[in-house]
């Protein structure tokens, strides 16, 4: 049985000032006219029903995925206390779901991400999926994304290429690699052996669990006992144990310590998009190289990007620049400083 688990609790501070705490990235219309949360689980619907699709978010966001997602069943909420990173959510998540499911297979997704062929993707999915009920129980599957570009801001999976795949382009993993700078990055797609780590997992429900009882035994202890979740005391005790778990990566905590990782090289380009340079690139320049997202007009105006939400934004003999009009503030700046953007979140208190 596949189960989906979505990760939705991330406050999306790079695409400050259109994400905020109130509504972040994943609650967002940012590259089609659905929201990136909504585009996830229309993609997963292809290979499972709803009442197994799982969303993990923050309290503060439970109103938002219940108004995106109106067919997901209320049970299938699952509130995170506070950020703990992931692994701590993985574990609470897995814990939840195997309550509902005996043993279920689940794939781990994000929210926010950008897939390009929704079919390889669920094909490469149930691949994983395969693998992990048929012979193959103990192990934990990641979704390797094939690198199209020297990406500095992702981390990498390295695996021996020429190995025989043990089924279907399943390659045992041999390590995880940090961010890289711009010239290790530039090796690592030219060697052909290096995948960007989307953190995309499958795995069986107990598999996990056993691998939290081994490699982060505190996190495990705490949680281990918690109360069915339909007892009344579940958020409360839930709440003070939660409060004890140290904040820590899955790829820390589990991946990079486990000997029983494998990765199947992607089939579909992957994307988090995760700042506004990223935006562009699912954006179609006009003629004057205007990158254009929402009601805008440009006159004499070249090489602008301009992203409005609400009010229409007309460009007037301006070149070079870029305007964000969200609903809390206007910005406008050389183009060249959109990277900076994000920064200013720290002087504002939207």
């Amino acid at each position: 049985m596949l189960c989906s688990l979505i990760m939705a609790g991330g406050k999306g501070t790079r695409f400050w000032p259109e994400s905020t705490s109130k509504k972040p990235k994943q609650f967002l219309s940012l590259i089609d006219e659905k929201t990136m949360i909504q585009m996830t689980v229309n993609r997963v619907k292809k290979i499972m029903n709803m009442d197994k699709v799982f969303v993990v978010t923050a309290e503060r966001y439970k109103w938002l995925v219940k108004e995106q997602l109106p067919d997901l069943p209320e049970r299938n909420i699952i509130i995170e206390p506070t950020g703990k990173s992931t692994a701590p959510c993985i574990l609470l998540s897995t814990l939840y779901i195997n309550q509902i499911y005996d043993n279920p297979t689940i794939a781990v997704l994000s929210s926010d991400a950008a897939i390009d062929n929704s079919e390889a993707f669920c094909r490469n999915i149930q691949v994983a999926e395969k693998f992990v009920e048929k012979d193959n129980e103990n192990a934990i599957v990641t979704i390797g994304i094939t690198p199209n570009r020297p990406e500095t801001g992702y981390g990498y999976i390295k695996y021996p290429i020429n190995s025989k795949s043990i089924l279907k382009k399943v390659y045992k993993v041999e390590k995880f690699v940090e961010k890289p700078n711009e010239i290790k990055a530039k090796q690592y797609v030219e060697s052909g052996n290096y995948l960007w780590n989307a953190g995309i997992f499958v795995f069986k429900a107990n598999t996990m669990i056993n691998e939290f009882r081994t490699r982060c035994k505190e996190t495990y202890r705490i949680l281990k006992d918690l109360p069915k979740i339909e007892n009344e005391k579940y958020m409360d005790n839930l709440k003070e144990r939660y409060a004890l778990c140290e904040s820590i990566s899955i790829d820390y905590a589990i991946m990079e310590k486990s000997d029983s990782v494998y990765v199947i090289p992607s089939d579909f380009e992957w994307d988090d998009v995760g700042t506004w340079s990223a935006l562009l690139r699912y954006i179609e320049p006009d003629e004057d190289g205007n990158y254009k997202k929402g009601n805008v007009d440009t006159y004499e105006s070249k090489g602008n990007i301009i992203y409005t939400n609400n009010k229409k934004v007309v460009l007037l003999g301006a070149d070079d620049i870029f305007c964000i009009n969200s609903d809390d503030v206007i910005i406008i700046g050389k183009k060249d400083n959109l990277p900076e953007v994000h920064e200013l979140r720290k002087k504002y208190d939207f």
